[in-house]
């Protein structure tokens, strides 16, 4: 490797572990897709799924084709370095954040399907209470699936370098390089320190969120299962 370029003396048993990370990870991805794709073939074969289920089934398979599609051209992005240049190698972080979008629509589709086949849905009265509970429930979804995207463009910039302290960004609330970059726009997804700064408040708006979701469904009457996941969330939340 080129003197100037970055790593150039590493040792091999320093590849192999990285090699083998990236090995295990292509290989349990393939793992997954098979995991799900052959079964659903078989319960397919044997009749033993809907026509609404059919649909379903088949989407799902799509996303998990289109998951591992997203990968190859995230990790290929890694590779397009100029001739000349021994910058860092890096996935693009719009690549990287597709990538993580997806894997979360997969999984969240998953389990709502999964949940939905072996949870009978609770027949409760439509009250204007609970109407408000379910939109604020999909609205802090939301919140939570942009918090976490957010945090694919931190990794892919290593903006998690950038600042260490906290709540505070150095010795400034609002730091000064916040929109360095023009037109304004592109700080949003390619400046480090917005992208920290972003992700910053993004988290402290969903668990404030989780937690105003939390003290509003107290005030209604639910289900046990309901209650149960309520408190989860804030729980996994105050840990994240």
């Amino acid at each position: 490797p080129h003197p100037n370029s970055l790593n150039h003396d590493m040792t091999l048993t320093e590849f192999k572990f990285i090699w083998y990370m990236e090995y295990s990870h292509r290989m349990w991805g393939r793992l997954v897709g098979l995991a799900y794709i052959v079964p659903a073939a078989y319960f397919w074969r044997k009749g033993w799924l809907s026509r609404p289920m059919k649909g379903c089934v088949l989407a799902l398979c799509g996303l998990v084709c289109f998951q591992g599609l997203l990968g190859w051209y995230m990790v290929k992005s890694g590779l397009e370095e100029k001739p000349d240049s021994y910058d860092i190698p890096r996935v693009s972080q719009y690549r990287l954040a597709a990538h993580l979008g997806s894997a979360l629509v997969l999984y969240s589709a998953s389990l709502w399907t999964g949940l939905s086949l072996l949870l009978p849905q609770h027949k409760l009265p439509e009250t204007r209470q609970l109407l408000r509970l379910r939109q604020f429930a999909h609205g802090t979804t939301a919140l939570i699936f942009l918090t976490a995207l957010s945090g694919a463009f931190v990794a892919g910039l290593d903006a998690g370098l950038v600042y260490n302290s906290f709540p505070k960004m150095g010795e400034r609330w609002i730091p000064d390089d916040l929109l360095a970059f023009s037109p304004v726009l592109k700080n949003i997804f390619e400046n480090p320190t917005t992208v920290q700064f972003d992700h910053r408040v993004l988290g402290i708006t969903s668990i404030t969120a989780i937690t105003a979701l939390y003290l509003f469904s107290r005030k209604i009457p639910l289900p046990r299962r309901t209650r149960m996941a309520v408190t989860s969330l804030l729980a996994v939340a105050g840990l994240q």
